[in-house]
């Protein structure tokens, strides 16, 4: 990886903006024909629910350059788009989520005694 896109263990995504507050009439084309006018759009993005399949309220554009990726944040930050004045900044990479899905890894037992749990899932004190 280069140093333009990888930078102390996060990634620094310089092409890649992030669109929010997106009316959820806005489609992929939307975005693109949009970003177009600020330089070559390599590929443009709304989020989808997985379960509703209605719009997240947020998108993804990924910019040919820097330099076009900057043009599009100063040119688009707080346009109107659909009635709505939308957000566009550079994208963060991901951070890991926590858990794993059955409420995070507590202990079992819950309260009993003056310590926490005394008798499953451990974190009570033994004497």
């Amino acid at each position: 990886m280069t140093p333009e896109t990888f930078c102390y263990g996060a990634f620094r995504v310089g092409k890649k903006l992030f669109v929010g507050n997106l009316s959820y009439n806005v489609g992929d084309s939307d975005l693109q024909q949009l970003f177009a006018a600020h330089g070559n759009v390599a590929s443009a993005q709304v989020i989808m629910d997985r379960d509703s399949g209605r719009s997240k309220g947020f998108g993804f554009v990924e910019m040919g350059s820097e330099q076009e990726a900057q043009a599009a944040i100063s040119a688009l930050n707080g346009a109107a788009l659909d009635g709505r004045n939308v957000t566009v900044s550079e994208a963060r990479a991901q951070e890991k989520r926590g858990g794993g899905g059955f409420g995070g890894g507590r202990g079992g037992g819950g309260g009993r005694g003056p310590f926490g749990s005394g008798g499953r899932g451990g974190g009570g004190r033994r004497y």
